[in-house]
Formats: structure tokens, sequence, C-alpha cells
């Protein structure tokens, strides 16, 4: 393709897009504008779930996939696009990412035939939603300290399953987990983890919603007592989870994070106009720091184009930990701002028994920012020691 020609092509998609939105974000789903979201997954589930089912109907979920697997096969510019468009429109938060974006191309990456005709096609078809089973009490960033096990029954056949997960998003909404566990005895550190598909619905798993800040459970405990799976949801060779689950939180950083940004602009333009209109942007220190989001927030997508170009040459650098560390402490001081401009009356819930508005959900919920998927000082010492050469850091 030309370099005139794909401008062209990816014009064409993003047209393409914006108008199946602006004629389908109508009638039924007209309400589910800016629904749902980091502190709101509580709302409107159902009716985002049956969204989400109405897009796959008309092929657009999981765009960026190979056609053979279910997607369009959309080029990386064309997926940009498509999140762009996606949150320029307000579109209803997601209910299948963890499927869509993290799940499906790890399975096509490294998925058996067999794994990838039995799970690909209901992440397509939004039927069946997934969570990711990875962080533990004693293993959150240091995803490497996991003491979940799994064992092999007295057949050889079943995975059976003991241990413990936390913060796991949206496990009461979930029909399947994807496990990393340790199935290899006397095992440490990255050694002896394998990466498993495990199906909620049956004994031995309990799922216990965790009160946030915010007042909502998106996040969940997992507990694993004796809990089973086939021998074949074995992704990848026994012993080689780690290279599996790396690679997922590889695609947990991809495309969809310019679409994020769409959101995270959205804020700050919200804030900005409230500053103007109840004053706090005549103090001269109100407005610097709203600058500074500005500039912040330019320099995120910066570093994110950045990164998907080492994305698309087939060599991802370390974009990704810089962009995590750096959108992650912009969003919290976000909120911080939002509540400094809007002084007292922030404290004031809006309604009983705790009726958040946007700029308090945005404060509280960011605090969890810069911890999940890979706490700020995690981010700092993978940069350090695997891109700066720096000695590691001592462990006991």
């Amino acid at each position: 393709m030309s370099s005139v020609e794909a401008p062209t092509h990816v014009e064409s998609f993003r047209t393409e897009i914006r108008q199946w939105l602006r004629a389908n974000l109508t009638g039924e789903f007209a309400s589910l504008r800016g629904r749902g979201g980091p502190g709101r997954e509580h709302e409107a589930f159902a009716e985002r779930l049956a969204w989400e089912r109405h897009m796959a109907a008309a092929g657009w979920t999981c765009v960026g996939w190979p056609v053979e697997y279910g997607g369009r096969g959309a080029t990386l510019e064309q997926q940009v696009a498509f999140h762009e468009e996606y949150a320029l429109a307000d579109a209803p938060a997601r209910v299948n990412h963890i499927g869509e974006q993290l799940l499906g191309p790890t399975l096509i990456a490294f998925g058996t035939p067999e794994q990838q005709a039995r799970f690909l096609p209901p992440i397509v078809a939004v039927e069946e939603l997934w969570c990711q089973g990875y962080s533990e009490p004693d293993a959150g960033s240091d995803l490497a300290n996991v003491r979940t096990r799994a064992v092999r029954d007295e057949t050889g056949g079943d995975w059976i399953i003991d241990g413990q997960k936390i913060w796991t998003s949206l496990a009461y909404e979930s029909q399947w987990c994807f496990v990393v566990a340790r199935t290899e005895p006397g095992s440490a550190r990255y050694r002896g983890l394998s990466y498993l598909l495990v199906p909620l619905d049956q004994d031995g798993v309990e799922v216990r919603p965790i009160v946030q800040l915010t007042g909502t459970s998106e996040f969940n405990e997992v507990f694993f007592d004796g809990a089973r799976t086939r021998a074949e949801h074995l992704v990848g060779a026994p012993g080689d989870g780690w290279q599996v689950a790396m690679a997922t939180l590889g695609f947990e950083r991809g495309v969809s994070t310019l679409g994020q940004q769409v959101g995270f602009r959205r804020e700050l333009e919200t804030l900005i106009d409230l500053a103007r209109r109840n004053g706090a942007a005549d103090d001269p220190l109100i407005r610097d720091r709203l600058a500074q989001a500005w500039t912040g927030l330019e320099i995120i997508r910066f570093n994110a184009l950045r990164m998907l170009d080492g994305v698309a040459a087939g060599a991802p650098g370390p974009e990704a930990s810089i962009g995590k560390i750096f959108w992650a402490t912009w969003h919290r001081d976000l909120g911080e701002l939002a509540m400094d401009i809007c002084g007292a009356g922030g404290m004031l819930a809006a309604g009983e028994p705790y009726d958040l508005d946007d700029r308090q959900r945005l404060f509280l919920f960011s605090r969890a920012d810069t911890l999940y998927a890979g706490s700020n000082e995690i981010q700092r010492n993978i940069i350090a020691e695997r891109v700066l050469g720096l000695p590691k850091e001592a462990r006991a």
C-alpha cells in the first residue's frame, strides 16, 4: 500500500465506524452514552452487554483480530481510529475488554487450534466473558511470587487448582478466568508457572466482591478450592506460563490506550469548564495546574504513538512501562486537581447514601491507577533493570 493510499484507507474506516455509531447509539441504546467505566462498571451492565452483542452482530467486535479468527483484520492505524471514534462518540464502556483485548490475542499467538476453535468465537460474539487471574494477596505487581497451585488429578487428566486471586476485575460477571498457577512443586519466581483457562461456574470457586472507595465492586477476590479445568485448557507448555502471561500484559497496553486518552481529554475539558464557571480558574495556581495537565496529556499521546510504532515494527520497547507510570500518575493528579477546583463542596455526596458525582469518582478511583496493572514502583524497576541495565533489586 502506498503512502497516499494508506491514509485514505484509514479515513474511510474511520468514517464507517463513526457513521455506524451515530446510527446505532439511538433508541434503546441512546441512554447508554457515557455509561460504565472505572468506578462505574455497575451502571447498566445488562444493557451494555446487549449493546456489545449488537456490535458483534454488525462485525464491530475484535476488529484487530485476523479475519480467520472472526475479526476484521484491521491494520494498527485502523484500530487506533476505531478506539478513538468509539471514545469520541461517548459510547458505553466495553464489557468484553478482557476477552477481546487480552485473552483473544494471547490464544491467537499461543493457543492450539482446538483452543482457538473453542474459545475465540464466543469472545467475538460476546457470549462468554473473561476475567484475569494474576494478582494474589502476596503477589500483586510482583507476579512471580504466585502461590496458587495446580496439579493433575490421579488419572493425569484434569488440573486441580487451589489458591486465591485478588483484584480480579468483573469476576462476578465472568464465566471464565485465565489463571497463572504454580504447577511445578518446589519451583520459585518465574519458573514452574502455567497458564490455565478455568470455568468459574463450578463447585470449588467462590467470588467475593471487594467494596471500593467509590462504593462499587468492580474488583473481586476469587477463591479456588479443588476447582477443576480440563487438561487441554493449558495454554502453552507446563511451566511456560510466565512467557504467556507477559505476552498477555503486552496486549493489555495496546491500541485501546488511545481511546482511553480521549476519555482523559474529556475529563480535563470538563474540569476546565467547571473552573471557568465557578471562578477557580482565577487562581493562578489552578491555571498553572490545568496547563500542566494539558501538556501531560499531549505527552501521554505522543508516548503511546511511539509505543505503537515499536509494536508495528515488531520490536516493542520500554514505552509501555514508561507510559503506564506517566498516565497513571497524571490521572491520579487530575483527580486531586478536580477536588481543588470543586472546593469544599466537593466533600459532600450528591445524595444518600453515597451518591458520587463524576469528579468525586475520578478522585477516589484514580487512587488505584498507580497500583493496578503493575505499580509505579514495579514499572520503575523494569525500566531500571531491563532498559538501563542497572543492578537488580535485592530480593529475599
